[in-house]
């Protein structure tokens, strides 16, 4: 089975939290519902990040992979 393809992919490369958090709450609000986000990060923090915000907003997290130092995630916007 292949994953959906992003409604749209932000790069927050560089960044450290809570700005690549911030930055996925004010996309995924702009979205529609079932709307996928995919996000690129490299803040070692972020995977633990993404986990938490999609349990706390009820997001879904579809896909998380680790590239090198690079993260990728998936995310599909709920209600």
């Amino acid at each position: 089975m292949s994953l959906p393809k992003p409604d749209m992919t932000l790069d927050t490369s560089g960044l450290s939290c809570p700005i690549p958090i911030l930055k996925a709450k004010k996309a995924l609000s702009a979205m529609a519902p079932g709307a996928t986000l995919q996000v690129v990060a490299t803040d070692p923090a972020a995977p633990k990040d993404f986990v938490a915000f999609c349990k706390a907003t009820g997001n879904v997290l579809i896909e998380s992979v680790t590239r090198g130092d690079t993260f990728v995630f998936l995310i599909q916007r709920t209600g």
